[in-house]
């Protein structure tokens, strides 16, 4: 008989590869699984999720001899060998820092910050080592770090601590942060050396712009102080504004400290990168957009990272930029839809900004020609102050707005009837051509994207996906603006009749309008498909989608601002709020003075304040409503999509705050290019839409908000260790609740 021991000294030693499970909370290490050979009865498989973690085996005893290790075999680091890795995987329930060992051989590039590769579930994963520790509190025996990526600490303890907050702002993971943080690499351009930092500043020029504003001043002078003075400004039409982010900018960089830009788009940094040339001249800033491409973008994030410039203005990626000793973080028109992050956990820069300047103690600047609701809320608050010009400076500047309801004044002549204007819109445009371009905003593109039926006005749509329908040109044939389906042949459901007329005129179709009313007048367009920049002065018509209008040389002599039913009449919360800054922003670009003419109901309160240019006033009113009626941001709300078994799985998991209340679920309109037929047999033609998906929304009161953050990532853990197939998406405090 073969003694049992024997048979276990002639097996081959089992691998060893275990990471150590931290938990955040306690900071205490585990064994992450159960070591081949015990007994059945407490299986990792009573414990949703521990299968995916990488197998440890049981620890020696404490008195067990150690072997010497083999040749070429892996040798820790003498000092610090242990290091805690944050591994790229955005599973919920493994957000938490994993511990590793480091070889000897890769001791000195395996440096805080740096990207590794480490084995993890049996596969090579990328991650980040976030610091290095004398030793692990997990028994067992861990796994080596299998490489450094690159010796480049492309993750600053900064950002490292912003991430993790900004995770649990949002109810979302480590690993999603990470990647909106820090860009792909680029060997080459890491490999480059860094330029010369610029020579220090010239002597301050003054408060320049913000002279015209009562506290401009005292703003400036805190920055040069190394304070951190918050404030909500309510900017002057016009195109001062680059110059006085410009201004401030150049205060925050002799103060000794860093800035931070973030804006819309590439048109808005490309104005605000000139205006910091022109103020702070060549090589102290950088520009961090899409547009150079992903080598060029790298190169010089780099440049930020090693602290060659201390002063960055981008798109919303930016706003991870990591900017040493950051003293000033600036959000110009926070309430562009264009803000908002398209990826999880969908963090607005609004919420990240105030956090890096409550974290470093730096100056925030949150600004435009209007005022959100959100920032009204930090006025209120306190956390800020108003920034705002006299009432009397403004009246020198704004141009003068008039309003003509959509059926009030008819054209009386033929021109105008043509051009689908009423009359008072036709006059001032003919009259503002003498002088230079007339901007003419319009909230739809294309030809005709709205149709209905010619005889009972129902709304046209497909008959396969029930999209709606759209017109392309004058010549063409409709076509579904979902599926692309061409409906030649399309008769309307309910009287048969076969012509349609339009609802909604767009953009191209406005431009061919005004082309015959003002024969000889050249005609302009700039939308999704081609953006003008900046046109010159000289006489023209400028038909533009709202965000899409360019910056004329010394200003439009009038603007016409059409279709304002449209922007009214969307099924949004914000509507009210975005009509009003989209026809402020380009207001703002009309000559002091000049004439404006918005086609809306001048009792609306969007409208008057239109009027008055006054949006604080309409900002105020319309956080005060949201709070009686409880709706962000008076409140902190999440949204919850997916289909009914997977929400009512989440919120059977998530242990929500006392004062939590759930609204809904309610069913998620189809998404363009869904089609029509049962969700689980199809249509007749064969094609499947898809599960069935539903909305809830959670709102709780804003002392509540960490509470449901961290209530709705735990339930998420928890189905992500279940592996449950259907994915929920957990959006915190959206742009858009219906």
């Amino acid at each position: 008989m073969i003694h049992r021991t024997a048979i276990r000294h002639k097996r081959a030693p089992a691998p060893a590869f275990a990471a150590v499970r931290r938990s955040e909370a306690s900071g205490r290490t585990g064994n992450v699984t159960k070591a081949r050979g015990e007994p059945a009865g407490g299986g990792a498989d009573l414990i949703p999720g521990l299968d995916d973690l990488p197998r440890a085996e049981p620890a020696k005893p404490a008195g067990a001899a150690k072997k010497q290790p083999k040749k070429g075999a892996k040798v820790p680091a003498g000092e610090l060998p242990v290091a805690r890795v944050a591994v790229d995987v955005p599973l919920p329930h493994l957000d938490r820092p994993f511990d590793y060992l480091v070889p000897a051989k890769l001791d000195a590039q395996a440096v805080p910050g740096c990207r590794v590769r480490v084995r993890f579930r049996g596969q090579l994963v990328d991650g980040y080592l976030l610091e290095r520790v004398a030793e692990s509190d997990f028994a067992g025996t861990l796994m080596y770090v299998e490489r450094v990526t690159s010796p480049e600490p492309v993750l600053t303890p900064q950002v490292a601590a912003l991430a993790r907050e900004v995770a649990d702002r949002y109810a979302g993971t480590f690993a999603d942060v990470v990647r909106l943080a820090v860009p792909p690499r680029h060997a080459r351009a890491e490999a480059e050396e860094p330029p010369e930092p610029p020579p220090p500043l010239e002597e301050d020029a003054g408060p320049g712009p913000w002279a015209e504003y009562p506290a401009g001043p005292s703003f400036l002078a805190a920055l040069a102080e190394g304070r951190a003075p918050h404030a909500v400004w309510t900017a002057l039409p016009g195109p001062r504004w680059t110059d006085a982010i410009a201004r401030a900018v150049a205060t925050a960089l002799r103060a000794g400290r860093g800035a931070l830009v973030v804006l819309a788009d590439g048109r808005d940094v490309a104005r605000v990168d000139a205006a910091l040339t022109a103020e702070l001249g060549e090589g102290r800033h950088i520009a961090l957009t899409a547009e150079p491409g992903p080598a060029e973008r790298y190169r010089r994030w780099l440049a930020v990272l090693r602290g060659t410039v201390r002063a960055v203005v981008g798109t919303r990626a930016a706003m991870f930029a990591p900017v040493a000793d950051l003293g000033l973080v600036v959000l110009w028109d926070d309430g562009d839809d264009v803000h908002a992050e398209p990826h999880a956990p969908y963090p607005h820069p609004r919420e990240v900004l105030a956090l890096r300047a409550h974290r470093s103690g730096a100056g925030a600047l949150i600004g435009g020609f209007t005022r959100t609701t959100d920032a009204t809320r930090l006025v209120e608050t306190g956390w800020a102050h108003a920034l705002a010009p006299e009432r009397a400076r403004i009246r020198q500047v704004m141009p003068r707005v008039r309003y003509v309801g959509e059926e009030g004044e008819l054209a009386r002549d033929a021109a105008a009837r043509t051009a689908r204007l009423p009359n008072i819109a036709f006059q001032a445009a003919r009259r503002a051509l003498e002088d230079g371009p007339v901007l003419v905003q319009v909230p739809r593109r294309g030809y005709l994207p709205g149709l209905a039926c010619g005889r009972c006005r129902t709304p046209a749509r497909c008959a396969a996906c029930q999209g709606p329908l759209a017109l392309p040109s004058s010549h063409a044939a409709p076509y579904c603006r979902w599926c692309g389906r061409i409906a030649g042949d399309w008769r309307c459901a309910e009287c048969q009749y076969f012509q349609v007329r339009a609802v909604v005129v767009g953009a191209k179709r406005t431009a061919e309008e005004l082309g015959r009313a003002f024969p000889g007048v050249p005609v302009r367009t700039s939308g999704r498909d081609a953006i003008l920049g900046r046109i010159g002065g000289e006489r023209a018509l400028v038909v533009a989608t709202p965000g899409a209008e360019p910056v004329a040389e010394g200003g439009f002599t009038a603007a016409l601002l059409l279709d304002g039913w449209v922007l009214l009449g969307r099924a949004d919360l914000r509507a009210g709020e975005e009509a009003l800054r989209r026809w402020m922003n380009a207001a703002a670009l009309v000559r002091s003075g000049g004439p404006v003419v918005v086609a809306a109901d001048g009792t609306l309160p969007q409208v008057q304040a239109l009027v008055r240019w006054d949006p604080v006033t309409y900002a105020e009113r319309e956080l005060a409503e949201r709070r009686d009626a409880g709706f962000p941001p008076a409140v902190r709300m999440a949204s919850l999509t997916g289909t009914p078994a997977a929400i009512r799985d989440l919120l059977g998991d998530a242990r929500l705050p006392d004062a939590a209340e759930v609204l809904g679920p309610v069913p998620v309109p189809p998404a363009p290019g869904a089609q029509k037929g049962d969700a689980r047999k199809g249509d007749a033609g064969g094609r499947d839409r898809g599960p069935e998906r539903e909305r809830a929304l959670v709102r709780v009161p804003q002392r509540d908000g960490p509470a449901l953050a961290r209530a709705l990532k735990e339930a998420r853990g928890v189905r992500s260790a279940r592996k449950a197939a259907e994915a929920v998406r957990v959006e915190i405090d959206p742009l858009e609740l219906i």
